[in-house]
């Protein structure tokens, strides 16, 4: 299936347990705009990355992740072109899964289950073999690590500017003095600001979007270094040890781990 959508297929109008789909991303249908299911939604980057809005904060799905997205929760999705993807929809109250938004690594055995069932024609999801294949799934997916790789953001004006210029231009916006200058404020009360809206300090914020893009640009083919000089590092070193405080793995490592179950 091609783009982002499901080519005007509902999964909320199906009672299965579980439908997969396997979506190849177009240039031209990277982004889904905010919308809802009632069916919660695993969506697993397979090649490429994708990015998901969901209740204020960014969720970063590198290959191998996934976003888990309970029913009802609304949310935005944007790929990387070429990007491919699988979507899981599950009906509520059909798997052991948190009732809140996260990001999960996806072991091989899941990965090719949804893959299996994905594959699945309309008729062969209403057969026996395919219930059993699902009742696995559901016993392996909820065993998936989650990790940490959501920047949080709000409504407020002033954090959807700094996330919007900073992921723009991230060598040039790197201080609190900075942003205090441009908003006319104390850096005081851009800290307390930050911290209000997103949890975090105005550093750990910062540094958990220079995650996110690197992230993005690693992905998409860029050298270690070029990712450093492009977040505004000085050295290389100083951003590996970023991401290595970020992700447990230097750059190399993480990259060669997606490599390696590709």
């Amino acid at each position: 299936m091609h783009g982002l959508g499901l080519d005007g297929y509902d999964p909320d109008l199906e009672q299965d347990p579980a439908v997969a789909f396997h979506i190849q991303v177009v240039e031209d249908e990277q982004h889904i705009p905010r919308h809802q299911h009632r069916k919660g939604q695993l969506i697993l980057a397979l090649h490429g990355a994708i990015t998901c809005e969901v209740e204020n904060a960014l969720w970063m799905v590198p290959p191998h992740y996934a976003v888990w997205v309970p029913g009802q929760l609304p949310h935005s999705n944007r790929a990387t072109p070429s990007a491919q993807l699988c979507f899981l929809f599950i009906e509520p109250g059909a798997a052991s899964l948190p009732d809140y938004c996260c990001t999960l690594k996806i072991s091989p055995l899941v990965r090719e289950l949804i893959l299996t069932l994905a594959a699945r024609s309309s008729a062969r999801r209403q057969d026996a073999a395919t219930g059993r294949l699902v009742q696995v799934l559901f016993d392996e997916l909820p065993r998936s690590a989650q990790q940490q790789l959501q920047l949080p953001v709000s409504g407020h004006p002033k954090i959807r500017q700094m996330v919007d210029t900073m992921a723009a231009e991230p060598a040039r916006w790197q201080t609190l003095a900075q942003w205090a200058q441009a908003f006319a404020m104390s850096e005081r009360n851009l800290a307390r600001l930050v911290v209000r809206e997103t949890g975090l300090s105005f550093r750990r914020w910062r540094h958990q979007l220079q995650l996110i893009l690197s992230l993005q640009m690693l992905i998409a083919g860029q050298s270690v270094q070029q990712t450093a000089q492009a977040l505004g590092y000085d050295s290389t070193t100083a951003f590996i040890t970023m991401f290595k405080k970020g992700l447990g793995q230097t750059p190399g490592r993480y990259l060669a781990g997606l490599e390696s179950v590709s």
